[in-house]
């Protein structure tokens, strides 16, 4: 009898405790589908308090698949936050408890997420490991005879697998491994019906993409691409930054593939539509940045409340206890200290975690400045093409409009007409040249290079470029040089050069019927150094003083009369102001609206001294090597016009010429008839002027050469001289420049034979 009440009684005892139980697991299960509603509304802080308080009810009872759950969550949040530790050790708890109850769904999602963090911040073969233990698992799911998984859900989880597992092999150059998972996931595709079906598609063909790239087929994968961008704006529903990460790297690799299909153009369209997603990204990057740290903050402040509320609670003990005796003090004191050590250590873990993200922004700033560069490189490169293509046609443009200029049988009309046509081939010209010169200053690239030049004559030709300007404007220009200035100087003529055509051309613009004074003083003067002061001043409109900043900006232009068009491309200035830095000077400026402008700058330059005592003994001596101007010139030049307009130069000149169309001729022809100089072209069929001058210089090293180019190319224009040429001009050149460079070269080459026949 007593038995049969002892076994009663255990049996009510069990089936409350059952009971109680079930009523704790069904009050998890709620927790955890209000956790996650706030997780998708992006709720962070309500999220983590809640999926917390699922944690320890589901420790309380024992509970594994409410403690994964709760765990795996967590997780998700503290990714959200970039607390990859905490993220890692939340999902290494789900794993622990789903594989003590052998659910492999959410051990494939356990798994994932932690392929996904260790790409982000370890090795991509870690990675690896944990999303093939992933397919593991979900095949595992996908293949249970008991139909206990949701096969949509399995579905979706191996098409997310799948995908980034695919995306690592083709970032570890593993192409056999990848088709394999390619193949898997189009079957996979096959049976999706979800509303992100779209999307799978769209990323699915981009890794074709990556794939056929990586195996040279360029054109199957700019296809592939396109393909992955049309499934992509049809209707995806993803979130913005997951997208906009997609589409920035679709078009990144598309511009690549065009670039190497010689599809210039497309190329620069796909780089167009790769900054305009990184734009977005970076904006969204920000603004998620901005969130994760309010939310970090919102967790931070929840912990901290908590551990104030509990020192409040300690403290009231505290004042309850305070009779009690000195050994319940003691051990109320070490309570205290063991706490604040706590808060301490949770401090310093804080520092390390911001720390570490700190790092790791640095690290995705570092790499969105390589690409920014690699754009820059690549706009660079396009502005150079395009400019060689409109520089070959201007040569022909305004070298034979300066040969009809030359024919004295023009009357006035025609005269003005084709004056009228020279100049607009030359500010075409100087167009050009500042787009590029433009590009070269964004690129970093603008180096000076200094030779000796005769800085009057440098001044002269200058100027005289203005003529057709001066007569529109009815401006005139003066010149005032200090007479202890040196002849000769260490400079970079061409950079002097431009800086002096901006400023004076500028005070042209806004000056009508005006004077414009172009002064050159000497501040300092030694053995050795000069220190001049260049002025261009003009008493034209003047500039305002809030102006003053703005004019040497980028694209800048001064408004000023409406009914008036001023030309240009508001880069002259900020150009010369960064040459001018390029010096070691700064312009200056001084101006009154309505009374004129003055710029200014101050440079110090090395005299060549040397030169100027070989003058003087030249001319002392009386040996001086007499030019005659029936000396043979040889023209490698493969376009026609060009041939035209250089060939009837030099015969206008009583200069005798030879033309060849091509590198090859040119070392044949050097080879078998006595020549004076040469003009090589740069690049031309068959073979360019770069090889050619290095195999005639082979067996005669004496010969000048002279190279011509459209093409604004760095490494010959500073490698000229290792190269073999004796000095360069790019196209369309001055004609004064052109035939003053051809007589110091014959000059040089025949005073260094007679010389030495001399010591021989």
């Amino acid at each position: 009898m007593k038995l049969n009440l002892l076994v009663c009684a255990l049996a009510c005892f069990i089936s409350s405790y059952a009971q109680n139980e079930r009523d704790i697991i069904n009050k998890i299960d709620s927790i955890n589908s209000s956790a996650q509603q706030y997780l998708e509304e992006n709720k962070i802080v309500e999220s983590f308090k809640i999926f917390n308080l699922s944690k320890k009810l589901s420790d309380s009872i024992g509970d594994h698949y409410g403690q994964a759950i709760a765990s795996y969550n967590l997780g998700k949040i503290f990714v959200k936050m970039q607390a990859f530790d905490d993220a890692e050790r939340s999902f290494r708890v789900t794993l622990a408890q789903a594989t003590k109850i052998n659910n492999e769904f959410l051990l494939a999602h356990a798994y994932l997420s932690l392929g996904e963090i260790k790409a982000q911040t370890e090795s991509i073969d870690v990675a690896i490991i944990f999303l093939e233990k992933a397919v593991a698992s979900i095949s595992k799911c996908e293949n249970y005879s008991e139909n206990i998984y949701d096969q949509s859900e399995c579905n979706i989880t191996a098409l997310d697998i799948r995908t980034k597992l695919c995306e690592l092999y083709l970032k570890v150059d593993d192409e056999q491994k990848a088709v394999i998972n390619l193949v898997s996931l189009e079957k996979l595709l096959i049976r999706e019906r979800d509303s992100r079906s779209m999307y799978y598609k769209g990323f699915i063909n981009y890794l074709y993409g990556i794939y056929y790239q990586k195996q040279g087929f360029h054109n199957s994968a700019i296809e592939k691409f396109n393909v992955a961008v049309s499934y992509l704006k049809s209707g995806v529903k993803v979130e913005n930054l997951e997208i906009n990460t997609v589409y920035k790297n679709i078009y990144k690799q598309l511009s690549f593939s065009y670039s190497e299909s010689d599809n210039k153009g497309e190329a620069y369209k796909a780089l167009l539509k790769h900054n305009e997603y990184t734009e977005k990204m970076a904006v969204e990057i920000k603004a998620n940045n901005e969130a994760i740290n309010l939310s970090r903050l919102s967790v931070e402040d929840y912990k901290n409340r908590f551990v104030t509320a509990k020192t409040k609670e300690l403290y009231q003990i505290q004042k309850a206890n305070n009779m009690k005796t000195i050994n319940l003090i003691i051990v109320f004191a070490m309570i205290l200290l063991v706490i604040c050590t706590l808060i301490l250590y949770r401090s310093y873990v804080s520092n390390r975690r911001l720390t570490s993200f700190l790092a790791n922004q640095n690290k995705e700033l570092e790499t969105a400045r390589l690409e920014a560069v690699k754009s820059s490189e690549l706009k660079s490169k396009f502005i150079s093409n395009v400019t060689h293509e409109l520089r070959t046609p201007l040569y022909g443009v305004v070298g034979i409009t300066s040969l009809l200029l030359e024919n004295n049988n023009l009357n006035s009309s025609d005269n003005k007409l084709l004056s009228s046509l020279k100049f607009s081939g030359d500010y075409l010209l100087n167009l050009v040249n500042e787009v590029l010169q433009f590009s070269k200053v964004e690129s970093e690239n603008l180096e000076l290079k200094l030779t000796t030049i005769n800085i009057r004559e440098l001044i002269k030709n200058n100027i005289s470029s203005f003529s057709y300007r001066l007569q529109e404007t009815n401006n005139k220009i003066e010149v005032s040089i200090d007479d202890d200035v040196p002849m000769f100087i260490k400079c970079d003529s061409i950079r002097l050069s431009q800086v002096l055509l901006n400023l004076i051309g500028n005070s042209i613009k806004f000056t009508e019927s005006g004077t414009i004074n172009v002064r050159i003083k000497t501040i300092n003067l030694n053995n050795n150094k000069a220190h001049l002061r260049f002025e261009v001043e003009d008493n034209g409109l003047g500039i305002p003083k809030d102006k003053f900043e703005s004019i040497f900006e980028n694209f800048s232009q001064l408004e000023r009369n409406i009914n008036i068009n001023y030309q240009g491309t508001g880069l002259g200035l900020s150009i010369s102001k960064k040459i001018v830095e390029l010096f070691g000077s700064q312009i200056e400026l001084e101006s009154e609206e309505g009374q004129g402008a003055k710029f200014s700058f101050n440079v110090t330059f090395d005299i060549d001294n040397e030169k100027q005592l070989a003058i003087e003994k030249e001319k002392n001596s009386g040996k001086i090597v007499a030019i005659n101007k029936k000396f043979n010139i040889l023209i490698a030049e493969d376009n026609k016009i060009n041939q035209v307009v250089t060939k009837n130069l030099l015969r206008l000149q009583n200069y005798s010429c030879h033309v060849v169309e091509n590198g090859s001729e040119a070392v044949e022809y050097a080879k078998n008839k006595s020549l004076d100089l040469i003009l090589m072209d740069i690049n031309m069929p068959v073979m360019d002027g770069v090889e050619a001058t290095e195999l005639i210089r082979e067996f005669n090293p004496n010969i000048p050469i002279i190279a011509l180019t459209a093409a604004d190319i760095d490494y010959v224009r500073e490698n000229y001289s290792e190269i073999g040429f004796s000095g360069i001009l790019t196209k369309p050149f001055d004609n004064i420049e052109f035939f003053q460079m051809i007589e110091t070269k014959i000059k040089e080459c025949k005073a260094n034979e007679l010389n030495a026949l001399r010591v021989s």
